[in-house]
């Protein structure tokens, strides 16, 4: 083993900690010779400031990172995001995909899904062209044929009221595979983001959506206790206009909402926030993302321990998924964006990711090519392996900048917490239209710039080219037979099905939303075994527990 020569209690415990992690570390040199130690910090820590702000990674206050080895130990997963035309398509895609290297499984569904509406009742021509259709357990289980899910983690972009992931969870069950052995997060379970930031995913009303998210929260951690039932998006918020610390701020004091939602519940902090995780965009501002990872990280361990009591040590892990951004990608010289993505994607693996989706080149022009989605996955192996980001755990930390960047950054990101604060929680904030208001103001001020000239932008504002549009990639529109052909299948699928059956399953759910005494992620499971769409399920709590529609602020 490659020992460290320093000393002290808190370097001897994350010694300890890193040799239990990672075994017999293995000794690793750059092209120079130089053999690269697994971490580095300072000779002496006179003022305080290292033990203080920054520790040891896996140890509070968690600035350098929430495992001891991070990626010199494991690498964080290549968790591609795919949504393509039919079941049959995706499934296609995703083997593919598995096979460029991805290391995890996502699915995009269809817009008229995240619309709460099945694939008739839509003209087939906007079908599949933004993600997968999926109506049923049929189509779930062709989407995942051959796919091992009870080996895979998997993400379910999968809007409130959950039911991809009730599919997915009947496939299983039909397939013998315990629901213990399934893994993964629900990316899109965060209801609060959707009414900021997301106008599509108003399936429910406000206090509807958080009705169904705790019974879901709560249901999970009986019955599938490895899946993560709660991804906070702070990728939304970002991606709506607010600036790195805005989003980080609101994302964090949306988590104190569902903390406190869940205590509610009487469930324990130091059970419930093991399975909160993190979703997050990666702006270009390379440093600024870098340091706003690295607060956030530091802000929640403080946050959970000083306002839930929490001691459980992974109970404080700040786990996120990130993805590179979009907004940032241009429709002009499209190929600039391979570039975009690189910087983006070393700024999430600086910043301490635990997995990651690098957008394709051409994602702003359409669905991401099959070309275009493989070099976004070799982008990730290139920096991994031949890059050799992998080696030093938090290769960042002691920069003079980047320290000082990360305390700035926490310092913003508390300021928005606070104001969160004043206004009652961010559920409140929310209903208030305060938190649109501020990400609106962001937006416009950013737009200024670039239209001004203060923020350049390759391709845009600066260093423009002539192009033949016609030479960009365009969106292939599924063939139309294709979409008909599903939209058939799903005809034929409701009407082989038994009416008194799913009449009672769809009355059962009907019951439980009316009900506190009863679970609705419960009955929404026996209604999708009764052979119920997910657009007849939604179309029955939009009835009991109100439609959403979006706040108009003034």
């Amino acid at each position: 083993m490659n020992k460290i020569d320093k000393t002290g209690p808190a370097a001897a415990d994350w010694q300890q900690n890193y040799d239990k992690m990672i075994g017999q570390d293995r000794v690793i040199k750059n092209r120079s010779g130089i053999e690269v130690q697994p971490l580095y910090w300072p000779e002496n820590d006179e003022d305080g400031h290292y033990s203080d702000k920054l520790g040891f990674p896996g140890a509070d206050p968690m600035t350098r990172g929430i495992y001891p080895t991070m990626h010199r130990g494991r690498t964080w997963s290549q968790r591609q995001l795919i949504g393509l035309g039919r079941p049959v398509d995706f499934n296609e895609r995703i083997k593919s995909i598995l096979k460029s290297g991805a290391s995890a499984l996502s699915i995009i569904p269809c817009n008229s899904v995240y619309r709460g509406i099945d694939c008739d009742e839509v003209e087939p021509e906007i079908l599949g062209t933004c993600g997968t259709i999926l109506n049923t357990v049929e189509d779930m289980d062709i989407s995942l044929k051959d796919i091992p899910i009870g080996e895979l983690s998997i993400g379910l972009n999968d809007p409130n009221p959950f039911l991809m992931l009730v599919q997915m969870l009947i496939v299983a069950e039909n397939r013998g595979i315990p629901w213990t052995k399934i893994t993964g997060t629900s990316n899109q379970s965060d209801y609060i983001s959707h009414f900021v930031a997301n106008h599509m995913f108003y399936r429910l009303s406000l206090p509807g959506a958080r009705r169904v998210q705790m019974d879901t929260i709560t249901y999970l951690a009986e019955h599938v206790p490895n899946w993560n039932a709660l991804s906070i998006v702070g990728q939304h918020m970002q991606q709506a206009g607010a600036t790195p610390a805005q989003a980080m701020g609101l994302t964090l004091s949306t988590a104190i909402q569902y903390a406190h939602d869940c205590q509610d519940r009487g469930m324990d902090p130091n059970k419930f926030l093991e399975r909160f995780t993190f979703f997050f965009d990666i702006s270009i501002s390379f440093f600024e993302e870098v340091a706003k990872f690295r607060a956030g990280r530091r802000i929640w361990n403080n946050l959970v321990t000083e306002r839930f009591g929490v001691t459980n040590p992974r109970a404080k892990r700040f786990k996120f998924h990130a993805q590179t951004s979009g907004l940032d990608l241009t429709r002009q010289q499209p190929l600039n964006n391979i570039a975009r993505v690189t910087a983006q994607a070393m700024a999430g693996i600086f910043g301490g990711l635990q997995s990651m989706h690098t957008d394709g080149f051409d994602e702003v022009l359409s669905t991401p090519s099959e070309d275009s989605a493989k070099i976004a996955i070799s982008t990730q192996n290139i920096l991994k392996h031949e890059a050799h980001l992998c080696d030093v755990v938090d290769p960042l930390g002691g920069s003079y900048y980047v320290e000082s960047l990360t305390d700035a950054m926490e310092e913003e990101i508390l300021k928005v917490i606070g104001q969160i604060d004043d206004q009652g929680g961010m559920y409140k904030a929310v209903e208030s239209g305060f938190v649109q208001e501020m990400i609106g103001a962001s937006a416009l001020e950013y737009q200024d710039q670039v239209d001004n000239g203060e923020q350049i932008v390759v391709g845009v504002n600066a260093y423009q080219e002539e192009e033949d549009a016609s030479s960009r990639p365009v969106l292939k529109r599924p063939p139309q037979s294709h979409m008909q052909a599903q939209v058939e299948r799903l005809k034929e699928v409701k009407a082989a099905r038994d009416p008194a059956v799913l009449a009672k399953g769809l009355q059962d759910l009907r019951d439980a939303a009316q009900s506190e005494d009863l679970n609705v992620f419960e009955a929404e499971l026996n209604a999708v075994r009764a052979g119920a769409t997910q657009g007849e399920i939604i179309a029955v709590l939009r009835e009991e527990l109100g439609f959403g529609q979006p706040l108009v602020v003034a």
